[in-house]
């Protein structure tokens, strides 16, 4: 038996590849991300009651990584690259069923003109299709006894450092607010492949409309550029 759905929302985001989203929601809250419902869905009705919570779980597509399929067994970044768990021990994103869960601050909701959520520290590409909403209820979800498995704790940071051209160029920019904060998030969580350890090696990670150029030697990650 097989089932169908169609999303009810679609996220616009600063994340505009997979490169470089943090690998758990709410570790950059700078991202300035939101959900916008799609018709029927955006009537005022339909979120009556939400703005209540301030927290929501967001049930989306993996829609750039769905055609890729699925293996049993993945690499989980935590533990290195190199060692392996069955695919439900995981978050990956190649799964069986592309489907992905995100738990994410609720910063507004706002209704004029259609319904849109503004979330903030989501881990969720540009154009992602949402499949359903949920408002996060603390006493039944939160678990704090609960075991982590491989996953023990937030992910260690980097120290992020900016070069005098990337401080220059950043002066010069039309950019969100908030965005050189964005930046320092994104590039503290090392968003590197586990396997890459070249201290010589030039990275860019896609925000909003900027290229961001950096390099990572001995923890600390330089910003080097901001290209349009």
């Amino acid at each position: 038996m097989t089932y169908a759905f169609e999303p009810v929302g679609v996220i616009r985001s600063p994340y505009r590849e997979k490169f470089g989203i943090p690998r758990q929601p709410s570790l950059a809250n700078a991202a300035r991300v939101t959900l916008e419902l799609l018709p029927p869905y955006n009537q005022p009705d339909c979120v009556r009651g939400l703005a209540a919570f301030s927290h929501v779980w967001i049930s989306f597509i993996f829609h750039q990584t769905m055609g890729r399929g699925w293996q049993p067994l993945v690499r989980p970044p935590r533990l290195g690259g190199n060692a392996k768990v069955g695919v439900f021990a995981s978050r990956s994103t190649h799964r069986p069923n592309p489907l992905g869960l995100s738990l994410v601050e609720l910063a507004a909701v706002e209704c004029d003109h259609g319904v849109r959520l503004r979330l903030a520290g989501a881990d969720l590409l540009d154009g992602t299709p949402v499949v359903d909403i949920k408002p996060y209820i603390p006493f039944a979800e939160a678990r704090p006894e609960a075991s982590g498995g491989f996953v023990s704790g937030p992910p260690p940071q980097l120290r992020v450092e900016w070069s005098a051209n990337a401080l220059q160029q950043l002066a010069g920019l039309d950019a969100p607010p908030d965005f050189a904060l964005l930046v320092e998030q994104v590039l503290a969580q090392d968003p590197r492949p586990a396997y890459q350890d070249d201290p010589g090696r030039i990275y860019g990670v896609s925000l909003y409309c900027y290229n961001v150029r950096f390099g990572i030697r001995e923890e600390i990650a330089t910003v080097l550029e901001i290209l349009e």
